[in-house]
């Protein structure tokens, strides 16, 4: 018998365990200076969330695809870059194909980023947060 897509949440009943990247001495990577050109990002595919420091902290975008490319379009675009002043900062996991529509959704309710995207309208699949 086949499990449903979202067999992790139903079976456990928990957030699916990811590991969030961190850059440097365990600190969050700030995005603009993240060097996506490093073999850590050959074939890496997931989500990501992207955020601004400042007074008051937010997510400013939620995402999935290949990371390098994800980041490196977020690093041109003119909204995300609206909020650099404040400190941009990325964190990824990589996530199986299967399961990422229902993560990007999951985070982009939990978060509801200031810059919002195309959402896929799934069941949710919960995750650890960074």
């Amino acid at each position: 018998m086949s499990q449903p897509q979202n067999a992790h949440h139903f079976l456990y009943n928990s957030p699916m365990p990811v590991r969030w990247i961190q850059c440097a001495h365990n600190d969050w990577c700030p995005l603009n200076t993240v060097k996506l050109s490093h073999a850590h990002f050959d074939g890496m595919e997931g989500v990501y969330i992207i955020w601004h420091g400042g007074k008051d902290p937010a997510v400013v975008a939620v995402g999935q695809g290949t990371i390098r490319r994800e980041l490196s379009a977020a690093k041109e675009d003119v909204a995300v870059q609206a909020f650099r002043s404040h400190g941009l900062y990325a964190t990824w996991a990589a996530v199986a194909a299967r399961y990422r529509d229902g993560v990007l959704a999951y985070l982009a309710e939990h978060y509801n980023p200031k810059v919002p995207r195309p959402v896929p309208r799934v069941e949710l699949v919960p995750v650890e947060l960074p």
